[in-house]
Formats: structure tokens, C-alpha cells, sequence
């Protein structure tokens, strides 16, 4: 009987090594490497695991074909029933593609894909398989949430050989795995989770949904830094890696593309988590507008661009007298180096010391706010509360602010404007080259070229 083998895999980046070392060679991160013992080689496994591979990437080709001949017939999409879904996906799901779903715990991962199921299988034939619950839990769930259960085929397995077996007889257009941390193949000498255990899973799985043009939905768990779990090789084996986050204390949820080869990256989808499941919210900015009828200063509402669409958010801004030699500097939604360095910025060149000054800043409602649009809009809301003098309720600010004081335009920014004059406000400061040659009915337009001019309009 051979003997078994082993190897050290990276968990941020999948590179195998023989031995063991303190840092990965590909990635450069320390203590990464974990060992893993592989299956004892068999006479003729070679030669069977190279077919086992063959066409990974759909049928198989062995000729070389000129790019300009290959067919550009657009792919038939399947609706998931959830407009937002559909959104943050590109337009609905891809036959033949995978698709990674992940989210802290109790977030709503399991809740969406049941949903989903249970909607798509009136029309379409659909296999859930659950390796975390049992068949009962899941059809409790599923008649908490008041779901049509009829049309829907179940498996409880965390064994791929039994689930690619069932799905070669069932022949399912979705098929739902929840989740890849609880599958495990028989070959890979190692427990369920383990690093082999879910990149050969997930390997096996997605070259059996592009063979088979079937859509495959993986439910992924995720670490307490919030990143996907399992090696860093899985977010490159599929094609879409969508993060469904949620404060523990919201009852909001929002679904963001982290990849997708089918449609815009950083799209966003939110939903509500009701008492029958989540429900998609088709006008999140109402949401996030959710303001007090008082007037309090460092409060504006800024217009930021989310995936393909105009989003109006709150940022507030704090400003207190510090009592430290070293004033803090907090950002919740953005990024905390930006802050500090556009403080000097409006030191620099809008004459406002900071220095002494404890910064706090949040973005209403969870949302992060990647952007640089978002630039101007803070430093209007930390003047206000630097001055304690409230904003006018009406306004609504976006431009990137340069290091030489100048306001820079964004992209979109005639449907921002457009999606503000929509919830009703009135006055708008944006960058010169962003300023519309017509502004919306009862809309007034302030185009501004410096920092100087966007202190002055206030």
C-alpha cells in the first residue's frame, strides 16, 4: 500500500510547499502555511485524475479558435426573483457559473438562498443541498417564512461524491450547496473546512456546473476580520463572490459584489430582514434619509455612486476640544487616512484649525462609503460642526477634494444631481466640470473650482 503524502498549503493564497517555512513565498504573509495530508497514490490515478479535469471551463477543446469567430450570442439569464439580487449579479444568474455567497453568522445567507429556491422551483427545477441542517430545520424555516415548499428537491449530504452523483440523475438548473465548508471529498485525507478539503470541493463542484450549464450557489462561512473563510484560491475558482453584511442591532442588510465576471464590481443590493424573510428594498436612499425633524449641525447628505446607481447617504461629523496631546481621529464608513488628510487640507487652504480638535465621523445607516466623492460633503459637515452651525435641511454636496484645495469632478455626476432633485432637495454644490448646463426644475446648481468657494457658498 503506498504511502501517504503531505503538503504545506497557504491559507491566504493556496501555494503548496513540501516542507514547512515561517512565510509564504507568493503572498509574502507569515505563519500561513498548514499541513495537509493528500490521498496515497493508486496505479492509474494519474491518468484518471487528468481526465477527471479535462474541460474545466466547459466542453472540451483541443483547437485553437480565432477570437473574432467565437459566438456572441448572449447567454439566457435566470431571474433569482429578487430585483436586488438580480442587480448586484448583473442582471440575474449565468447558467454554467458559480457563485460564492458569504456573511457573518445570522446574517441572512440561508434566509436569501431558501428564498430564492423555493420561488425558482414553481418554474424550474432546483436542488438545495444542506450539510449544516437538517431536512426538518430547513422545512420549519421554510413554513416559518410562510414559503411555497412544493417543487422543491432536498438533500441532506456533505459528501460531493453523493451530491454530483444525485445531480448528474436529478440534471437541476440551480443547484445550492450550503455550505462548501461542510463538504468533503473521500480522496483528501483531511476533516471538512480544512484547506484541501474546501478548494478541492469547490473545484470539483464548479467544473461540474460549467459541464453541466448548471448555476451553482455556495453558501461560504466567514472569519472574525470578515473575509471569506477557507483558502484565497476559492475567490478565484468562481465567478461571482457576492458579502451579505448586517449589524447585529439592523434590521437592514446589504448584498455587495466583491467580484463578478458577469456583471459591475461594488454593486449593492439591500434588503430587510422581516418577519417572513428578506425583502428587497427597492429605494434604499429613503432609507438612509431617515433624518430628525431637528436641525443639528455637522449633518449633510452627500450623493455617492454605488455599483450603477445614485445612493444619497448622511454622513454626520463630531467635533469636540480634545483633552490628549494626540487628538483622535475616527471614521466609521470611510477611510480614516482620507480624514486625516483632508483636515490638513482644510487647514491648508480653508484657514480651519483642527489640531485641537477630537474628529468623529459616521456614515448613517452602515454604509462604506469607498469613493472620493464623498470628500467634499465631510469637510462641510466637520466645518459645520466646528462652527456649531447647522446645514440647510435642502442641501446635498459631492466633489473630490485635491490636495492644492481644488474640487475635482466625479463620474455620474448628472444623475447624482438628478436623484437628489427626486427626493426633493433644493440646492446642490458639486465640482465646476459636474455642473449641468440646465439644472433639474427647482434645483439651484452651485459650481465651485476651489474649497475657498465651497465655504463661501454655505
Amino acid at each position: 500500500m503506498a504511502k501517504a503524502k503531505s503538503a504545506f498549503v497557504c491559507t491566504e493564497c493556496g501555494a503548496e510547499y513540501r516542507k514547512w517555512q515561517g512565510q509564504c513565498s507568493s503572498c509574502l504573509e507569515w505563519n500561513t502555511l498548514s499541513e495537509v495530508r493528500l490521498s496515497a497514490s493508486r496505479p492509474g490515478a494519474a491518468s484518471a485524475s487528468g481526465a477527471g479535469r479535462a474541460g474545466y471551463a466547459g466542453s472540451l477543446s483541443r483547437e485553437v479558435v480565432d477570437l473574432g469567430s467565437v459566438d456572441l450570442t448572449t447567454v439566457p439569464r435566470l431571474s433569482s426573483t429578487f430585483g436586488e439580487f438580480d442587480r448586484v449579479l448583473g442582471g440575474g444568474l449565468v447558467p454554467g457559473s458559480a457563485v460564492l455567497l458569504g456573511g457573518n453568522p445570522g446574517a441572512g445567507k440561508s434566509t436569501l438562498l431558501l428564498q430564492t429556491a423555493c420561488k425558482l422551483a414553481q418554474a424550474r427545477k432546483v436542488l438545495y443541498v444542506t450539510g449544516e441542517e437538517s431536512l426538518s430545520q430547513v422545512a420549519m424555516r421554510a413554513h416559518r417564512l410562510q414559503l411555497p415548499t412544493q417543487g422543491l428537491k432536498m438533500l441532506a449530504e456533505t459528501s460531493v461524491e453523493t451530491v454530483l452523483a444525485v445531480a448528474e440523475r436529478e440534471r437541476p438548473e440551480i443547484l445550492i450547496i450550503d455550505s462548501i465548508q461542510t463538504m468533503h471529498l473521500e480522496d483528501i485525507a483531511s476533516a471538512p473546512g480544512g484547506v484541501a478539503q474546501v478548494r478541492e470541493s469547490a473545484a470539483v463542484l464548479t467544473r461540474f456546473a460549467k459541464q453541466s450549464n448548471t448555476v451553482l450557489l455556495l453558501v461560504g462561512h466567514v472569519t472574525k476580520d470578515g473575509t471569506l473563510a477557507g483558502p484565497k484560491v476559492l475567490e478565484h475558482m468562481i465567478d461571482a463572490s457576492l458579502l451579505l453584511e448586517g449589524g447585529a442591532d439592523s434590521r437592514f442588510r446589504t448584498l455587495r459584489g466583491q467580484k463578478n465576471r458577469f456583471g459591475a464590481v461594488n454593486e449593492l443590493g439591500v434588503f430587510a430582514m422581516l418577519e417572513h424573510g428578506l425583502k428587497e428594498v427597492k429605494n434604499p436612499s429613503a432609507i438612509f434619509l431617515s433624518r430628525s425633524e431637528e436641525q443639528a449641525s455637522g449633518s449633510l447628505v452627500m450623493v455617492v455612486w454605488e455599483g450603477t446607481r445614485p445612493l444619497l447617504v448622511e454622513v454626520q461629523a463630531l467635533l469636540d476640544e480634545s483633552a490628549l496631546g494626540n487628538p483622535r481621529r475616527v471614521a466609521v464608513g470611510l477611510d480614516q487616512n482620507r480624514l486625516a488628510m483632508l483636515l490638513a487640507v482644510l487647514h491648508r487652504h480653508g484657514g480651519l484649525f483642527t489640531g485641537d480638535q477630537d474628529v468623529f465621523l459616521n456614515v448613517v445607516g452602515g454604509v462604506k462609503v469607498l469613493e472620493t466623492s464623498a470628500d467634499l460633503a465631510v469637510l462641510l459637515a466637520v466645518v459645520s460642526s466646528l462652527q456649531n452651525r447647522p446645514l440647510p435641511r435642502e442641501l446635498v454636496a459631492f466633489g473630490e477634494v485635491g490636495l492644492s484645495g481644488e474640487i475635482r469632478p466625479v463620474p455620474s455626476g448628472q444623475e447624482r444631481i438628478v436623484e437628489a432633485a427626486k427626493h426633493g432637495f433644493t440646492r446642490a454644490i458639486v465640482p465646476r466640470a459636474n455642473a449641468p448646463k440646465r439644472a433639474p426644475d427647482g434645483m439651484e446648481v452651485v459650481a465651485v473650482d476651489k474649497l475657498a468657494d465651497a465655504l463661501e457658498a454655505l
